[in-house]
């Protein structure tokens, strides 16, 4: 990274996320089951677990684009989505909501980059948006982080143009350019061909050298293993077992673990 990418990103503070006693349902599905986690500032989380677990929810949870019927999430201190009314939780008005998520990046499956624009503005168009940067600014640091992602020959290109993992690419640096306290990574390897995934874990794994405080949905074992200081285990909605990659991925004291494991190692 070059020394104008690290001065502008000097200031962020790396978040610390606080989920407390969440719980999630559809009709009479429950997806969350009171989910208690705590992800330290400058931490690496990996999230493990079946599909239909309650991981892709849990991360959409933290963002606020998923309102948890019971609990809620706190990111440095600050309740997300709702504030405080008496004993009862209220709503934060939609601006507000957006501020908030404007703190936090989140790296989807399928990239969700805007068709109709180029790559350098995909990435430079959310600084602008919330008035963080002007347009200047906010193209000078899209082309420092794009360069940081190996993307500086891509800026007048199309999203149309790209291989997915390019465009996955444009996605983490456009989650960057917010300057983000955490990133939130959903499965961001997903629907990649298995020939561009090492490309995307590449980048991630120099931002966890960054000191971002990251939280990462991720069926790529090995990748865990090597990225994490943490493990989270989700099976039915519920945290199972949590610990440093060596305990949970290779003495898992459960019994749904060690069975999710064995399949899929």
């Amino acid at each position: 990274m070059t020394a104008e990418t690290l001065e502008a990103l000097a200031d962020v503070e790396a978040a610390t996320v606080e989920v407390h006693d969440v719980h999630k349902w559809y009709g009479t599905h429950r997806v969350l089951d009171g989910v208690d986690l705590t992800v330290r500032p400058r931490e690496v989380t990996v999230i493990l677990g079946p599909s239909g677990s309650g991981k892709s929810t849990l991360l959409r949870v933290i963002n606020h684009l998923e309102k948890p019927e019971i609990g809620y999430v706190s990111i440095n201190g600050e309740l997300i989505g709702v504030k405080r009314h008496g004993d009862r939780l209220k709503e934060l008005s939609e601006r507000a909501i957006l501020t908030q998520r404007g703190r936090i990046g989140f790296v989807f499956q399928n990239f969700n980059l805007f068709p109709h624009l180029t790559v350098l503005d995909n990435v430079a168009a959310a600084p602008v948006a919330t008035g963080k940067l002007g347009k200047p600014e906010a193209q000078k640091l899209a082309r420092e982080l794009l360069d940081r992602v190996g993307l500086a020959d891509k800026i007048a290109a199309y999203p149309r143009q790209l291989s997915g993992g390019q465009q996955q690419r444009v996605a983490i640096a456009r989650a960057l350019a917010l300057r983000p306290g955490v990133i939130l990574f959903d499965e961001p390897t997903s629907a990649l061909d298995p020939e561009l995934v090492g490309e995307v874990l590449a980048v991630i794994k120099d931002l966890a050298t960054s000191g971002t405080t990251l939280v990462i949905v991720t069926h790529e074992i090995g990748f865990a293993r090597e990225i994490a200081d943490r493990v989270v285990f989700i099976d039915g909605g519920r945290i199972i077992e949590q610990g440093p990659p060596s305990e949970v991925l290779d003495t898992p004291r459960h019994e749904r673990t060690r069975d999710f494991l064995s399949k899929v190692l």
